[in-house]
């Protein structure tokens, strides 16, 4: 007789990242922009920079978390307790079109997650107003996106509503402070970066103070 052993091997399929940010943004010559950098917390302490470039391998860099840029043109700031760095681009011109979000790593390859401008003279969204063809969207950087008239993200209720022609409105209910953070909405490729503040307000009566 023969014996014969069955074993099953379970696969799990692990998925890495190590940046999130958004992918194409629509900015005014002459105008400033903020883009977020969303990274893993365990690079809390590395030093986070811009790269300009189209290309990875020879992209230049422009500003670092630990060395400030002399001319001005571009900063950086690193929120280490909600773990994105920001990087503000001033004086937009159309040469200021590829970069780079990048998280230097000690002694190996650094990571770098890529977004583009697309600079115009022309008129530019403001917010969730823009005329450009395709599915709007509500997204929680790094998290789940919302489409269609209604969703949740992170447990908030979101509903969205075109209110005119061009302007796309959202309503999030249930807000916690945890809430607070980068979001994009997006109508065909084009992004738009937004930073939501939630605070709490304090509850104040003749009896408490």
């Amino acid at each position: 007789s023969v014996n014969v052993a069955l074993v099953i091997l379970k696969v799990c399929s692990v998925a890495f990242w190590y940046i999130t940010t958004v992918s194409k943004v629509s900015v005014k010559t002459g105008k400033s922009i903020s883009i977020p950098c969303l990274y893993e917390s365990k690079y809390r302490n590395h030093v986070k920079y811009l790269c300009e470039g189209a290309k990875w391998r020879s992209c230049n860099d422009v500003v670092k978390t630990n060395t400030a840029d002399p001319s001005g043109k571009y900063s950086i700031s690193d929120d280490k307790n909600q773990f994105f760095f920001t990087v503000t681009i001033n004086n937009l011109t159309n040469e200021n079109t590829d970069y780079w979000c990048v998280v230097e790593i000690n002694n190996g390859l650094d990571y770098g997650e890529h977004f583009q401008l697309s600079v115009t003279s022309g008129e530019v969204p403001s917010l969730c107003h823009h005329s450009n063809s395709g599915e709007m969207k509500w997204c929680r950087l790094g998290r789940n996106c919302v489409t269609g008239s209604s969703g949740s993200i992170d447990g908030t209720t979101v509903t969205t509503y075109m209110s005119e022609p061009n302007v796309f409105t959202v309503t999030m209910s249930g807000l916690q402070s945890e809430d607070s953070g980068w979001y994009w909405c997006a109508k065909g490729d084009i992004q738009i970066p937004v930073y939501l503040t939630v605070t709490e307000k304090p509850i104040t009566s003749e009896y408490c103070k």
